[in-house]
């Protein structure tokens, strides 16, 4: 038995087919195949049922397979941990992004990333916030940016800055030559996401919608993607929310953008897991996205809100982007003590 046989009982748990779990260990299926009856002669048990259309695991199979995962997470860890040893800002960093905010910041940061630490190589999971949580839970992801607490004792976050919300009209409503808003106007027209998406319910609770009785939206109007929900605002199905990152590569679409009257915000939040052997990577990404990503307080800052976003002039939006192995998917601690991390200069 070892760490490969491991990982080949892990991907056949996950894809539940043998070809599909090749095709992710980039193996031949017969190595596959004939390296987990090793396993299974080696350990004495059946670890799979195989029928002609799937294959599932016994009992003693899923009792093996949370300890091959066990097993595998403390190789990692042990790898992170040299590595960090030797450089913490050389090698993979498997950040997870909620996406919303994907497609609007990575633009801004991959450049300066890449021009900064050259070393550090960053993986790219797109996914809703649940499943990135559960990436941070399971090892899978070494950190996450997220909109909302992450609410798990296994994470540890902190606050980058505040993405006020801003108001997406078509250009014929009755009220796009406003200069502002009151959220509450757009409560029944309102589009939002589908479900699973924080900025929804963000957007339901801003405009008061999510108290209204009866189906929310009523037109039952709703988007898998930002970009196709500003499409539906465009034709004239309704209003919605935009984050203010989204706002410059929307409006292109043809619709209105309104700051709102009590000046909302979503929190945007780097989260990790507590024990994080390279510390000194996070800190890097997030200089990085602060210096890319600046928002102009209110004079009196409520609770609640923010200005219109005020961007850095010299950061621009570049057309150049990192090399990135990307996977899309279907209460706040402060850290302390947090050094500053020189940038690198490429050897």
């Amino acid at each position: 038995m070892n760490l490969q046989d491991l990982k080949y009982l892990i991907a056949i748990a996950e894809q539940q087919h043998f070809g599909r779990a090749a095709d992710a260990c980039n193996v031949a299926q017969p190595t596959l195949s004939n390296q987990i009856r090793k396993l299974e002669k080696s350990l004495g048990v059946t670890l799979l049922e195989r029928t002609s259309k799937r294959v599932s695991l016994t009992h003693v199979g899923v009792q093996i397979l949370e300890r091959a995962r066990a097993a595998l997470h403390q190789t990692q860890e042990i790898e992170s941990i040299a590595q960090s040893a030797r450089d913490p800002l050389v090698g993979p960093l498997r950040l997870g992004v909620i996406p919303t905010l994907a497609p609007y910041l990575m633009p801004l940061i991959l450049r300066p990333l890449r021009k900064q630490y050259p070393g550090l190589a960053l993986e790219l999971w797109e996914d809703q916030t649940h499943a990135l949580v559960e990436g941070l839970r399971t090892r899978q992801l070494d950190a996450a940016l997220l909109a909302t607490p992450a609410e798990a004792s296994e994470t540890t976050e902190i606050a980058l800055f505040r993405e006020p919300l801003l108001a997406a009209l078509p250009q014929d409503h009755a009220l796009a030559g406003a200069s502002t808003l009151d959220e509450t106007t757009l409560a029944d027209d309102l589009l939002v996401l589908a479900e699973g998406h924080c900025l929804a319910s963000q957007a339901l609770e801003t405009c008061g919608a999510s108290s209204i009785p009866g189906p929310i939206p009523r037109n039952a109007m709703q988007a898998g993607t930002l970009e196709t929900l500003v499409n539906l605002v465009a034709a004239g199905y309704g209003t919605t929310l935009i984050p203010a990152l989204a706002a410059d590569s929307l409006r292109r679409l043809g619709i209105v953008i309104l700051p709102l009257a009590n000046n909302p915000y979503r929190t945007i939040r780097l989260a990790s897991r507590p024990g994080f052997p390279r510390p000194q990577a996070l800190r890097a990404l997030e200089k990085v996205i602060r210096s890319a990503v600046c928002f102009a307080e209110p004079s009196k800052a409520p609770e609640t809100g923010m200005v219109s976003p005020k961007r850095r002039a010299a950061t621009g939006r570049p057309r150049g982007s990192q090399t990135v192995t990307t996977r899309v998917r279907g209460p706040q601690k402060a850290v302390e003590n947090r050094p500053e991390i020189p940038p690198q200069n490429p050897k």
